[in-house]
């Protein structure tokens, strides 16, 4: 296995460039699955191709109009969907008491034992921890894939770290209540949203931020990640006036369920300029409203987050054309996110050939673009998103503001490319924890030439290269066994270098 595994390792890091195939039918099906989608299910490339891509693209623009009732069986099963903040609050100040408990000392492990606080926190820490599984599971699973892929992209985009004090608590109802129900709609309310996140609120210490005390750090990053880009033209005086405004903007303490809340005794009430525009004094929060607005509409954020959206969904190197197209849908629709994802899709760089298998999948998009693949039924454990976490991607774990990066350069080493190889061979060998595989959609053959061409059409949509075909041929010499040469064969396609790819 040593052997196979240095040989395919090998084959990936040969094949890392991207090919420029000429696109039929069925390959512009398998390129949606890729980019809208976390890649095709057994037999969705021919589902889709014969109802029309076109046709599929806009069923996924309004994700509220498909039916979701597999995925809305299994989440039944996620304990942490049942709590709402206040809960998850509760048990947070309860891990306060804890600890406070301990530092008294020696009666500290009688109390742990013995108080009701204590399996409270061990419940809490554990639904937590549930909430990174359910984020995979909805991506394996879900009929709403593009939604899903924007869940995802707006996460990273307004980042914040769950593992940051009372974010163990607020991050779940972050992602269930504020980036969620806002993911499809306008970019103005998504951003207000996320402003007035307890969240982010906390994550980047605006609750500290006072008129006799501010705190720049929600301002800066406001600015330079979630609206007008590093590039989009503000100074260090806009990132002072811009804390100012948002001072007073704040959370409730734990023990009253740490909703969002302004306090007006905090608020500076002074006049303010923001990139040449005016905020008289003696305004309370309205004029942060009025600020995220005006952020909202501002022509850098329309071409910084369109660069983003363009990176994601076509090139690392977003082109010119396509942040155009995203831009101008932008402007006539004043930010509606479906708008300016239509523009993107239908626009010519998204189906140019130089950009189809050009971006190379995040942990994340490699372990449910496998799993899909090969027909996955995920459990509820944390079990596959631990193998995304040590893939290099741990959910809602990134420390930084910026979120997990989107270019090849983050992801492609050759370790990192060996932990993807391994991880494939044990889920086609359904050796992977935390999911049930089927491998019935790969026809089985007697030949091995039959059963590798059976996989290039069903894991990888005919773009097998001539050196992954011949490391597969390789290493399948000494298998007799028919379902193991099917499973080494699947496992060394989706570790290989085209399922890199998407």
């Amino acid at each position: 296995m040593k052997t196979l595994l240095v040989s395919s390792l090998v084959a990936l890091a040969q094949a890392l460039p991207a090919q420029h195939p000429a696109l039929t039918a069925r390959d512009s099906a398998f390129h949606a699955l890729n980019r809208l989608a976390y890649g095709p299910r057994p037999d969705e490339v021919d589902r889709v191709a014969a109802l029309g891509v076109t046709t599929w693209i806009e069923r996924q623009l309004s994700p509220e109009r498909i039916a979701d009732d597999r995925l809305a069986r299994v989440e039944r099963d996620f304990e942490i969907l049942g709590y709402d903040r206040r809960d998850l609050a509760a048990m947070y100040a309860a891990a306060r008491r804890e600890r406070r408990r301990e530092k008294r000392g020696g009666e500290a492990d009688t109390v742990a034992a013995s108080h009701p606080a204590g399996p409270l926190v061990q419940r809490g820490r554990r639904l937590t921890g549930e909430f990174a599984d359910l984020a995979v599971v909805r991506a394996v699973l879900s009929e709403r894939q593009l939604y899903e892929v924007m869940v995802d992209f707006w996460t990273n985009h307004f980042n914040v770290y769950v593992a940051k004090g009372a974010d163990r608590f607020l991050a779940p109802d972050y992602i269930e209540h504020t980036i969620r129900p806002h993911a499809m709609g306008r970019f103005a309310d998504l951003l207000i949203a996320t402003a007035q996140s307890p969240a982010m609120v906390f994550y980047l210490d605006n609750w500290r931020s006072t008129a006799q005390g501010r705190n720049e750090n929600y301002a800066r990053e406001l600015l330079e990640l979630h609206t007008l880009g590093v590039d989009g033209g503000y100074t260090q005086q806009d990132v002072i006036e811009v804390a100012r405004i948002l001072t007073g903007w704040s959370i409730q303490p734990p023990r009253r369920g740490a909703a969002f809340e302004f306090h007006a005794g905090a608020h500076d009430r002074g006049e303010k300029q923001v990139l040449g525009v005016g905020f008289p004094g003696g305004h309370g929060m309205d004029e942060g409203i009025g600020l995220l607005k005006l952020l909202a509409s501002h022509p850098a954020t329309m071409h910084h987050v369109s660069q983003e959206l363009c990176r994601r969904f076509v090139s690392d190197d977003a082109p010119d054309g396509c942040v155009d197209d995203a831009v101008a849908a932008w402007k006539r629709s004043d930010g509606d996110v479906r708008e300016v994802l239509r523009a993107i899709f239908r626009g010519p760089d998204f189906w140019a050939a130089r950009n189809v298998r050009a971006k190379v999948k995040t942990p994340l998009e490699f372990v449910v673009s496998a799993a899909r693949a090969v027909a996955g039924q995920p459990d509820t454990s944390p079990r596959l998103a631990q193998v995304v976490a040590r893939l290099g991607e741990p959910l809602y774990r990134h420390v930084a503001p910026d979120g997990y990066p989107e270019r090849e350069d983050a992801w492609v080493n050759s370790g990192a490319l060996l932990d993807r190889m391994n991880a494939a061979v044990a889920l086609a060998a359904g050796r992977l924890p935390g999911i049930t595989i089927s491998l019935d959609s790969v026809t089985a053959a007697s030949e091995p030439e039959a059963l590798i061409d059976a996989v290039d059409a069903t894991i990888l949509g005919g773009a097998m290269s001539a050196n992954t075909r011949a490391v597969i041929e390789r290493q399948m010499s000494d298998v007799s066994d028919p379902w193991q040469a099917r499973a080494r064969a699947v496992g060394l396609a989706i570790g290989g270098p085209e399922f890199q790819r998407q």
